[in-house]
């Protein structure tokens, strides 16, 4: 049943109607219920049993099962047949070339066939299809001898330089998929990798050097690692130039249809990263960006990518002292379900962060509630970061409300579960702020003494803020807030502009 409704889920509107239509057409019998079932798991959360129920008035029936099977093969037959639609006009065209060709070669219609070729040779290289690309060649090289019009030994030195182009893109795969792996390692177990280390390493040992020769795919790859090293490592402002750099050979490449996917990744990576280098005016003309993308095509990465516009969208608002809005905007998605749940939750503790800076405590608390999952769940979902963030904030909640037990049991539970880690990952100064935290909630008072304002200097101290990721600074901000006396939103921008 999960995995049914998980399906139906992913579904527009427009697409469940089409979806129903199919169904109908399909349908030699009135009495068949897979309509009914369908609406039923659209629009209703009801368990097995319930629908069980309401479709054929018993609990448990062998007629149910056999009916959610074949609504399962339906939603897949429909999926597929609408990618080749959507997705794959293309691919398909160019197969129906290479076949048509073969078939004339069959029949010995030689420059009939290698006319057929050239035109699927020409879209393949278009859209950076070397797979297929190789096919071509392999067919026009196969039959040379037959037409010595074809140009044997140029189509052999085709051959082999589309077959470094699939190589390049393989290697670069395979790279992304460890780098990734390695990723799921730091982010979701905890382990300690010297990621950098690790990045520099692959690319040599699978020589891979960043030049035009690169396809879209592989452009993307690489900002992707990029991106994920800065991650890691919280030094965003270690890769701005080399993002921007390989955007501007991406947009000397001819854009395709079929590359319009990884155009919105690579655009929002740009946008992220500046963001988080608090180049907010600039990270907002890439949002604009990615949201033209976004409506082309029908608007098909419309929803896989409007949790993740949104989140840019209202962090660079709220940085850029407009607060209410992005508010707003955020809490227009942090109530609906998306199949993209990291982000989701992204969103929920973005707009916990948004109110507990604006002094809305009530708020604050009222979302805070709702992640009711434990710590375990949370890392697997959202990753370890995700949860020392929460875990932080919400322990600046209890502080801030006064809620002494909460506080105090939660705060002996961060420290045995992720001080050991905090430290090798070399970020002692989470541990370090929250021990601040904890003597301003003892000893109020103390705070604004020139001592502990020195202390909290030195320990806090960075080359530049502008380096300094802006989650840090935020959290810097709220103690600082206090030592001060300041409003904690004001000076969190105030920081921030250092």
């Amino acid at each position: 049943m999960i995995a049914l409704k998980s399906i139906i889920d992913t579904l527009t509107i427009e697409e469940q109607q089409k979806f129903v239509n199919y169904l109908q057409q399909k349908n030699k019998r009135k009495d068949t219920k897979n309509i009914q079932l369908f609406k039923v798991l659209a629009y209703s959360n009801d368990d097995s049993k319930n629908i069980c129920v309401q479709l054929y008035k018993v609990e448990n029936c062998n007629a149910y099962h056999a009916l959610r099977k074949r609504l399962f093969q339906s939603l897949i037959d429909f999926t597929a047949n609408k990618n080749l639609e959507d997705e794959s006009s293309i691919d398909i065209q160019v197969i129906k070339y290479i076949l048509a060709s073969r078939t004339f070669l069959l029949q010995k219609k030689y420059e009939i066939a290698y006319k057929v070729l050239d035109k699927a040779e020409r879209l393949a290289d278009e859209h950076l299809m070397f797979p297929i690309l190789n096919e071509i060649y392999h067919t026009k090289i196969q039959y040379a001898s037959n037409y010595p019009k074809a140009g044997l030994d140029d189509l052999i030195v085709k051959q082999k330089e589309n077959q470094k182009k699939h190589q390049l893109e393989d290697e670069l795969n395979i790279v992304y998929a460890k780098l990734k792996s390695m990723l799921n390692d730091v982010t979701y177990e905890g382990t300690v990798i010297d990621f950098e280390l690790e990045l520099e390493h692959l690319l040599k040992v699978h020589n891979i050097e960043i030049n035009t020769s690169l396809s879209f795919k592989s452009l993307y790859q690489i900002l992707a690692i990029a991106n994920i090293s800065a991650l890691v490592t919280k030094k965003y402002y270690s890769i701005e130039s080399f993002v921007m750099k390989s955007y501007d050979i991406l947009k000397q490449k001819k854009e395709t249809d079929k590359q319009l996917f990884y155009q919105i990744e690579i655009v929002y990576i740009i946008a992220n990263t500046l963001f988080r280098n608090k180049k907010f005016e600039a990270s907002t003309r890439y949002i604009d960006e990615m949201e033209q993308l976004m409506q082309l095509k029908k608007r098909a990465y419309y929803k896989p990518f409007i949790l993740k516009k949104t989140l840019v969208k209202a962090l660079n608002l709220n940085y850029s002292n407009e607060q209410d809005d992005a508010i707003t905007l955020i809490e227009s998605f942090t109530n609906k379900k998306h199949e993209d749940t990291e982000t989701l939750l992204d969103l929920q503790l973005t707009c916990f962060m948004f109110y507990f800076q604006k002094g809305d405590f009530t708020k604050a608390k009222s979302i805070s509630s709702k992640f009711y999952h434990t710590d375990r769940w949370y890392k697997e979902k959202a990753g370890i970061d995700w949860v020392i963030k929460k875990n932080v904030a919400e322990l600046l909640l209890y502080i801030e409300l006064q809620e002494d037990d909460l506080f105090y049991s939660r705060l002996k539970s961060f420290r045995r579960r992720y001080s050991s880690y905090l430290k090798q990952i070399g970020q002692p100064r989470i541990l370090t702020f929250i021990k601040f935290a904890e003597q301003y909630y003892i000893k109020p008072e103390s705070i604004g003494t020139p001592e502990f304002l020195n202390k909290l200097e030195l320990t806090f101290e960075w080359t530049t803020i502008n380096k300094e990721d802006i989650f840090i600074i935020s959290f810097y901000a709220w103690l600082k807030s206090k030592a001060e006396k300041e409003n904690i939103f004001q000076l969190t921008l105030r920081l921030i502009k250092m």
